[in-house]
C-alpha cells in the first residue's frame, strides 16, 4: 500500500499527538513503509504499530544478513540470514524467518508464521498468526499465542498464559506461569507444569510429569511418563495413564471416559498408576499395568 494520504489516515482515527506527528513529517503523504520506519525511527514504535494494524499487511519481502536495532515494524516478511536482536519490538505484518535466534525486549510480533534456528527470546509477549518452529527452546516473560502448529526442539518456557491454536510438539520441558490452552494435541519430551489449568482439546502426552495448579482436562487421552497431579479436578474424555501417582485436588474427583460408552472402559477408558487414585468417579482401573 502507497500514498497514505492526510485524509486517509485521519479516516483511522489516530491519536492526536500521532496525526499531529504526520502532518508535521509528511505534508503531502508518504508510502505505507517509509512512514513506518520514520515512526519507528523517531521513537514512536506504538505509532508504527497502530498503522499496521490499521493497513494490514504487504506482500514485500526484507533480506538482510541480521538485524540489530531498539526496534523494527515491517509490514512484509523478515528473511533474515542471521540472528535478529531488537531492545523493544521486532513486528512483521507476514512471516519472520531467521537463520539465528529472535531476541526482544518487549514483543516478538508475526502476523503469519515464526521460524528460528536459534533459541526465541521475548522479555514480553509473543503473537504469532501461523505457525511457529523454532529448533532450540523458547523463552517469554509474557503471554504467548500461535494461531498455527507449534514445534520447538527445546524448551518452552512462557511467563504468562500459553495459547497454542494448533498441534503442539515440544521437545523439552513445557513451563508455563499461568493456564495452558492447546487447541489440538499436546506433546511433550519431558514434563509439563502450569500454574493454572492445563486444557487440550485432544490428548496430552509427557515424557515426565504432568503438573497443573488448577484443572487437567483433554478431550481425548492423558498419558505421562510420571505422575500426574492437579490442583482442581482431572478430566480425560479417554484413558487416564501415570507411570507415577494420579492425584487430584483436595475435594475434587479423576474423571476418565467421559466420552466412552460405559461397556467400553475396559479397553478405552483405562486408568494405570502406581496406586488406585482416591476418589477415582469414572474409568476401568487397571492397575500398575503397561502405559
Amino acid at each position: 500500500m502507497t500514498d497514505l494520504t492526510r485524509n486517509f489516515v485521519k479516516a483511522k482515527r489516530p491519536c492526536a499527538e500521532g496525526f499531529r506527528w504526520f502532518l508535521r513529517t509528511h505534508q503531502s503523504g508518504g508510502d505505507y513503509q517509509p512512514v513506518l520506519d520514520a515512526l519507528v525511527g523517531d521513537g514512536r514504535v506504538d505509532d508504527a504499530c497502530w498503522l499496521l494494524d490499521q493497513f494490514g499487511p504487504t506482500d514485500a519481502v526484507l533480506c538482510v544478513d541480521a538485524i540489530d536495532a531498539e526496534a523494527i515494524v515491517f509490514a512484509g516478511s523478515l528473511n533474515v540470514r542471521g540472528p535478529i536482536e531488537v531492545g523493544s519490538i521486532v513486528r512483521a505484518g507476514r512471516a519472520i524467518r531467521a537463520g539465528g535466534g529472535i531476541r526482544a525486549g518487549r514483543a516478538i510480533v508475526a502476523g503469519e508464521d515464526l521460524h528460528a534456528d536459534g533459541a526465541v527470546r521475548s522479555a514480553g509477549t509473543l503473537d504469532v498468526g501461523g505457525d511457529i518452529r523454532t529448533a532450540c527452546g523458547i523463552e517469554t516473560g509474557g503471554a504467548l499465542h500461535c494461531g498455527g502448529k507449534t514445534r520447538v526442539e527445546w524448551d518452552l518456557v512462557c511467563g504468562g498464559a500459553l495459547t497454542l491454536t494448533g498441534d503442539a510438539h515440544i521437545g523439552g520441558t513445557l513451563e508455563a506461569h499461568a493456564r495452558i490452552q492447546c487447541g489440538m494435541s499436546l506433546h511433550v519430551g519431558e514434563r509439563i507444569e502450569s500454574a493454572g489449568d492445563i486444557h487440550a482439546v485432544h490428548g496430552i502426552e509427557a515424557g515426565d510429569a504432568i503438573r497443573g495448579e488448577a484443572h487437567l482436562e483433554a478431550g481425548w487421552g492423558i498419558r505421562a511418563l510420571g505422575p500426574i497431579e492437579a490442583g482442581g479436578a482431572i478430566r480425560a474424555g479417554e484413558s487416564l495413564l501415570a507411570a507415577g501417582e494420579i492425584r487430584a485436588g483436595t475435594g475434587y474427583g479423576i474423571y476418565a471416559g467421559l466420552v466412552v460408552r460405559c461397556e467400553d472402559w475396559a479397553t478405552s477408558a483405562r486408568v494405570c498408576a502406581r496406586t488406585r487414585p482416591d476418589r477415582l468417579m469414572s474409568g476401568w482401573w487397571a492397575g500398575d499395568g503397561p502405559l
